[in-house]
């Protein structure tokens, strides 16, 4: 009996110091998105992406138990930042996830070199200088920008729809100018022409005068509004009579303004568009994805499918889980085997297999699209051909891209 007894007390202590080992306590990780604001809508898609890798891997990855931790932001820098700084420095977040659009991300690099104990690992922010020039050693996007979601749909248009003669709309700040520099990098070389550029704030509600000053002598219009920016246009460009068709940039015909109330959507059927997803893609990761998070979630309180800001919070998160899994949970010596594990990371994400540039930006699958009514009569992104492995200098050689110049209004020269 005292040999069982003994016995038994030495299997015990084993259990009990795997149990410890494997029991690392508790990792605070940040979420950041736009819960305020024209982007509302936008971040909290978001916040669901989070919440669905997170719960997928039982808020565990690493030993740890993951405890996470939301700020909120309303797409201008400083807000953003000031999110940032109470996450990292109040709350003493291990890793930051976010932030979601294009000039909270430019701040947000910033703000990691001066934080070099965090690992920030970008939502959906996807202006191109975030990671293309200067980036910041402790920042990863998996998400790709914006000028790599337009691959495709410049030649496209031009070829297959014939619109040689455009104008442009867009909110007026980094990211709607990298999706540009995308889509004209291909459409002018193509052949096509830009008669005008209009960019507008974020949070524009009169669009009166825009509407007024397009010209009556283009192919089509070309559109990067996100939110309530898109949602109000369509409404005023539909009450106003316009008929020119539009192509699209990747937000405006995603799910959060394809699932508006109302029927101004109606007039981006058969809009060409590209973008780092496509609803209708048959693929079974996409499709469990797509599952995954209807399950999750109720149907009153989501969208019909993922938007792709959820896509890119959900790819963050997975691949923060994963590395953390790989190196079992060390951070270390200034997190560096987790931050090297994020860095060569093949990661299997809903839209294909992801991995990280020398500046730690995405090379991924980009999706060519055209808005159709499916199901139900839900709008939906269908898809027409997938582009493999888009890099960030589109398949330019570094120094060639780096020539053409900083993203912005003006940039590229269409010729």
């Amino acid at each position: 009996m005292r040999r069982i007894s003994m016995a038994v007390t030495t299997v015990l202590v084993v259990l009990s110091a795997n149990a410890v080992a494997q029991d690392k306590g508790t990792l605070k990780v940040g979420g950041l998105a736009t819960l305020e604001g024209a982007f509302t809508v936008l971040g909290e898609d978001s916040m669901r992406g989070i919440e669905v890798a997170l719960e997928e891997a039982g808020y565990a990855a690493g030993g740890y138990t993951i405890e996470l931790i939301k700020g909120s932001s309303d797409a201008s820098p400083d807000s953003a930042i000031r999110a940032a700084r109470k996450l990292v420095e109040q709350d003493e977040v291990a890793v930051l996830i976010g932030p979601l659009s294009g000039s909270e991300g430019l701040a947000m690099k910033d703000y990691a070199k001066l934080q070099p104990q965090t690992t920030f690992i970008n939502g959906s922010s996807a202006a191109q200088d975030t990671t293309l020039r200067d980036p910041a050693e402790n920042f990863f996007r998996f998400s790709t920008d914006g000028a790599q979601w337009m691959a495709g749909l410049g030649t496209y248009v031009v070829e297959e729809k014939g619109y040689k003669r455009i104008a442009t709309l867009g909110e007026d700040y980094s990211f709607p100018y990298t999706m540009i520099f995308g889509f004209l990098s291909e459409f002018c070389a193509a052949g096509g022409e830009v008669t005008e550029r209009f960019w507008v704030p974020i949070g524009q509600k009169d669009y009166g005068s825009i509407i007024a000053a397009l010209p009556d002598d283009i192919d089509a219009i070309w559109v990067g509004l996100g939110g309530g920016d898109a949602v109000n246009f369509l409404n005023q460009y539909q009450q106003a009579g316009g008929e020119t068709p539009f192509i699209a940039g990747s937000i405006t015909v995603d799910q959060t303004i394809l699932s508006q109330k109302g029927s101004a959507k109606q007039a981006l059927i058969g809009t060409p568009s590209a973008g780092p997803q496509a609803d209708s893609w048959d693929d079974p990761t996409w499709q469990a994805f797509v599952k995954l998070y209807q399950d999750t979630f109720p149907e009153d309180q989501r969208f019909p499918s993922p938007s792709l800001f959820a896509t890119a919070y959900y790819t963050a998160t997975k691949a923060m889980i994963e590395a953390l899994n790989a190196v079992d949970g060390d951070l270390s010596d200034g997190q560096t085997a987790f931050r090297e594990a994020l860095s060569t990371l093949e990661l299997i994400s809903p839209t294909g297999t992801v991995t990280l540039d020398e500046n730690r930006n995405g090379i991924a699958n980009i999706f060519l699209t055209e808005v159709v009514e499916g199901e139900g009569g839900n709008l939906q992104n269908q898809l027409i051909k997938v582009i493999p492995g888009v890099n960030q200098t589109l398949g330019f050689p570094r120094d060639e891209f780096l020539a053409l110049g900083e993203v912005g209004r003006d940039v590229p020269i269409c010729n």
